[in-house]
């Protein structure tokens, strides 16, 4: 069993008047793969906001990578960190090009100037963007790709450092079926890599679990629901909780579940 990557103890987040997480007691460690899932509005990404040092708790304690929040420089930690998020994706400069999107992740900035990079880190940079299927992409400005060419680039940026947490906020939302299903086949492949870092990723749509993950995060009105190893807690009646709806869940041969109402 590999060591704790992170570990959040009774963590609160409060914001103008409304409480967006409680009571939330979460441990992750490097060989799982987490997904959290759970309704719009759930607090899915204030927690990963919190995963990725982004946000601090209200009240609790939360430890990452061995470093607790508030007695830890975060700039220190975060370039550890990868993290892939619309929220990132809207800072991007329109003009920015693929490779150098990839590469400034080294530097943990958005926007190339008159740094340098070495053979190294360019050889790295073009390898992940072709693992991610955007080889052919590699000069094109961001602002010309799909939405779902955006989300394999920022996947290959997030990777870039290489992190030993990798955060994927939503990574498949907005896409149609097939950027989807491309999506979620790559991360798969990454989720099943013994090399890849401690990955969480975040949905509200069960049909977006990929391959290869190994535990579930229940989440509703920002407590946990359950949580715990994926075949054990994603059960009908957990997600019929935690969707406030009767659902029924089913598996693929392939693995994937799909949920349907009743």
């Amino acid at each position: 069993m590999g060591g704790q990557v992170l570990q959040l103890q009774d963590v609160a987040v409060r914001r103008d008047g409304a409480v967006l997480l409680r009571g939330i007691d979460w441990s992750v460690r490097e060989d799982e793969r987490w997904v959290v899932i759970g309704p719009n509005g759930a607090g899915k990404t204030t927690l990963l906001q919190v995963a990725a040092s982004l946000l601090f708790p209200s009240e609790g304690s939360v430890e990452i990578l061995g470093e607790r929040l508030g007695q830890t420089d975060v700039f220190d930690l975060r370039p550890r960190i990868g993290l892939a998020s619309a929220a990132l994706s809207e800072r991007i400069p329109p003009d920015e090009k693929v490779i150098d999107l990839v590469l400034t992740a080294s530097y943990a900035i958005l926007g190339r100037w008159t740094e340098e990079y070495d053979s190294h880190d360019v050889t790295r940079a073009v390898e992940l963007i072709d693992q991610l299927g955007c080889a052919h992409l590699i000069r094109r400005r961001f602002a010309t790709l799909s939405e779902g060419e955006r989300k394999r680039v920022q996947i290959a940026r997030a990777l870039m450092p290489d992190p030993e947490l990798l955060l994927l906020d939503e990574p498949a939302a907005g896409l149609d079926v097939a950027a989807r299903e491309d999506l979620v086949r790559r991360l798969g492949a990454l989720a099943t890599d013994q090399k890849s870092p401690t990955m969480v990723l975040v949905t509200h749509h069960v049909e977006e679990i990929p391959t290869g993950f190994t535990h579930v995060l229940l989440l509703r009105q920002g407590s946990v629901v359950e949580q715990g190893p994926i075949d054990a807690v994603m059960t009908p009646e957990n997600l019929s909780v935690t969707f406030g709806v009767p659902l029924q869940l089913d598996r693929g041969r392939e693995g994937r579940w799909y949920a349907r109402p009743l």
